[in-house]
């Protein structure tokens, strides 16, 4: 099972290290990133796999916006986000 998480904010030291270390925390692997910085702006994507997570994905929501603060984080399961996306 994977989960997509999106982090979009003013840019600031140390975001990828705190959003990466929460999902390790939660045993949740990082699988791939990608992510840009447009002037003082961050936005990135990452696809997660939380087949051994040690909490469910609205506590991991939880974990990653008391650690990251000052940015808008979403975390959603991929057959949410594949439903949404689908024409």
């Amino acid at each position: 099972m994977r989960a997509v998480i999106t982090v979009i904010g003013r840019d600031m030291v140390g975001i990828l290290a705190k959003v990466s270390g929460t999902c390790a925390d939660s045993n949740a692997n990082v699988i791939e990133v990608s992510q840009s910085v447009l002037q003082e702006f961050f936005a990135m994507v990452m696809l997660i796999d939380i087949s051994d997570m040690n909490c469910d994905i609205d506590e991991l929501r939880k974990r990653l916006e008391d650690n990251v603060d000052q940015m808008t984080i979403h975390v959603m399961h991929e057959d949410i986000f594949n439903s949404m996306h689908k024409i």
